[in-house]
């Protein structure tokens, strides 16, 4: 094993042990500056990435801003009424030449290791979901034997009771839908997005996932989430007037689970819902991940 994935699988260790006891996934908050939590290996990676860019980002910034405030002060009209004619410098010219180059490979060789582990699935998928996006929800349809096709919409505040989704903590406004997209935890799930009226976009958060939702195309996204939980995204492709209403909520739950619910569901899908949710929320109590 490399040592950046060792790295990585510390990481994700030390996250396991931290949250284990409490709940399982985090829940977007006021003002939140970071990432939301990483619920697969791929978007660990990409926190990573982002905290080590910052490491060159913050300096460039701070010595950019040093550069004009001595450039304002040195040169300022009123101490430097003559400017300078001076046409090039050859040293500065191959500092800020040679400087920006290191930079930039330090920043271009992670980057893409990271992109080719986005379109490197590890293993074969075990689901495969097709994802169709509509004004303004989406279309689930899974890739099994005997397949099975459903909607899932933003849930109105009026049918939360009925629907046994009145925990704002777990189930918050504007992000709960009628119907979650379940998939099972620690198995490989391809999602097969597309659209059948404007452009719209698939986003995961949670799992470093986004792609763009097309009339006419396929793309394609996978995921391997490592935490059971319910995860939410939204589309992120400015898509009609209820854009912003347009929700999309995925529950991880264990292998066993996953397949009872997909047998229920098959013959009554809002009791299969139903019964998961008793059976998950009765006993972990997850809070809702992603934005």
């Amino acid at each position: 094993m490399s040592a950046k994935k060792k790295f990585f699988a510390g990481a994700g260790a030390v996250a396991a042990l931290l949250t284990s006891g409490a709940a399982e996934a985090a829940q977007p908050k006021p003002w939140e500056m970071n990432f939301q939590p990483a619920a697969t290996d791929i978007m660990r990676q990409m926190t990573w990435f982002e905290h080590y860019t910052l490491w060159f980002i913050g300096p460039i910034t701070l010595l950019v801003l040093a550069l004009l405030a001595y450039c304002i002060i040195k040169f300022r009209e009123s101490v430097n009424p003559t400017p300078s004619r001076t046409s090039h410098n050859t040293l500065i010219e191959v500092i800020w030449t040679v400087g920006p180059v290191i930079v930039l490979l330090f920043i271009a060789v992670p980057s893409f290791q990271l992109l080719t582990a986005q379109y490197t699935p590890t293993e074969d998928p075990t689901l495969t979901v097709k994802a169709t996006a509509n004004q303004w929800n989406w279309d689930y349809e899974y890739q099994v034997d005997d397949p099975l096709s459903y909607n899932s919409a933003i849930l109105d505040d009026g049918d939360r009771a009925a629907a046994g989704k009145q925990d704002m903590a777990v189930y918050p406004r504007l992000l709960t839908v009628d119907h979650e997209l379940v998939v099972p935890v620690n198995k490989l799930t391809r999602v097969l997005v597309t659209a059948t009226d404007v452009i719209h976009a698939f986003a995961m958060p949670a799992f470093g996932v986004k792609t763009d939702a097309v009339p006419g195309r396929i793309n394609e996204v996978w995921f391997k989430p490592e935490k059971e939980g319910l995860y939410y995204g939204q589309c992120s492709e400015l898509c009609g007037k209820d854009h912003a209403f347009m929700p999309i909520a995925i529950r991880v739950v264990s292998d066993d689970q996953y397949k009872t619910w997909l047998t229920a569901a098959k013959a009554d899908l809002d009791g299969a819902n139903k019964a998961l949710m008793a059976e998950v929320d009765g006993t972990n109590k997850v809070a809702a991940a992603g934005n």
